[in-house]
């Protein structure tokens, strides 16, 4: 058996990651990637102190398996490996988002005296950053007709309108997405606000070093639980709600002074909808965009009842990379970056 440890320097990965513990870094967000390259028939994934519920697409030579974390203390898997001499790669995408769970990665097991090499990524033209809530996270998207919250095996980021539209333009991704967030109500106490900058979705969480990483383009798109919940509680739209999304824009905007910001709105009904949720993002994006000329807006057309499922986020990233591809700010990231 050989041992390959996640401190080592084979591996790639890839998304905002807790590397307090280099031999066991934290995998988090929805969208977080580790890959290898290796040889052997065998293949096993190790993981410590796992909480809540933390599903990943494992990928072997273009063949993908779920991969579910059970809670609690050390866990060790194994994963398909087709037959065959020659070189094999590896790719571990979290397909669960982070308020759900998250997880130490303790690295791999290979076959006794196989060796394995960083792997060779493909080119990416751009860096996207998204910041939302459960639309964006891919939250029920292969559930059927009813939105179901219990298992989280099928809510697959892999194919939310994030990633499929980071996909088709060929752009490095990451997402800061918590469901039933928003940014002065939502179903979940934490607002946007508070977590958009930190390494997990807690407000006391420790601060991501926001220096390391830079998109060149960073989406936006909150409203639909500050809209649904107060009308759940019945309670008016929230007043705070300009307010605060004027200040996270701006937050962001400080932190990251090169990048293009777009406000997206819709997705769900109450994006699509709800008057009172348009009339306060409209005035978010008048101030901002009367402020800051790197900063644009788009509202999708397609909408769904329920949560998007993989038909609804296809619709929603074929809207929003036809109207990226006309924009002048999509441009590779520069030197440094």
């Amino acid at each position: 058996m050989n041992l390959v440890s996640p401190d080592d320097v084979r591996f790639h990965y890839e998304g905002r990651i807790d590397f307090a513990d280099p031999a066991a870094p934290g995998l988090i967000w929805a969208g977080t990637r580790v890959g290898l390259e290796f040889e052997g028939s065998m293949l096993a994934l190790r993981f410590a102190d796992a909480t809540g519920q933390n599903f990943f697409n494992a990928t072997v030579d273009g063949a993908h398996v779920i991969v579910g974390v059970p809670e609690g203390g050390a866990s060790r898997i194994e994963v398909p490996v087709p037959a065959g001499p020659g070189r094999h790669r590896f790719e571990l995408f979290k397909r669960s988002e982070a308020d759900a769970g998250w997880v130490r990665f303790g690295g791999v097991e290979l076959a006794a005296g196989a060796e394995a090499w960083a792997p060779v990524w493909s080119e990416r033209r751009v860096r996207l950053e998204f910041f939302g809530d459960s639309i964006m996270a891919g939250a029920c998207n292969e559930d059927g007709a009813v939105d179901q919250w219990d298992d989280r095996r099928t809510h697959n980021h892999a194919l939310s309108y994030t990633t499929l539209t980071a996909e088709a333009l060929r752009a490095e991704c990451r997402c800061l997405a918590v469901s039933g967030m928003g940014i002065a109500a939502g179903f979940v106490e934490v607002k946007a606000g508070q977590v958009w900058d930190r390494l997990y979705p807690r407000a006391d969480a420790p601060r991501a070093d926001l220096r390391a990483w830079q998109p060149d383009v960073a989406l936006f798109n909150f409203g639909e639980n500050d809209a649904s919940f107060t009308r759940e509680q019945g309670q008016p739209f929230p007043a705070g709600y300009t307010a605060g999304y004027v200040a996270l824009v701006r937050a962001v905007r400080d932190a990251y002074p090169r990048a293009h910001l777009v406000l997206l709105r819709g997705g769900m009904g109450s994006g699509a909808t709800c008057e009172p949720l348009r009339v306060a993002w409209e005035e978010v994006v008048r101030q901002v965009e009367a402020a800051d000329a790197a900063v644009s807006h788009f509202v999708f057309k397609h909408w769904s009842v329920t949560h998007p499922r993989v038909s609804d986020d296809r619709a929603m990233a074929d809207e929003l990379v036809a109207w990226l591809r006309r924009q002048p700010f999509m441009r590779p990231a520069g030197p440094g970056q």
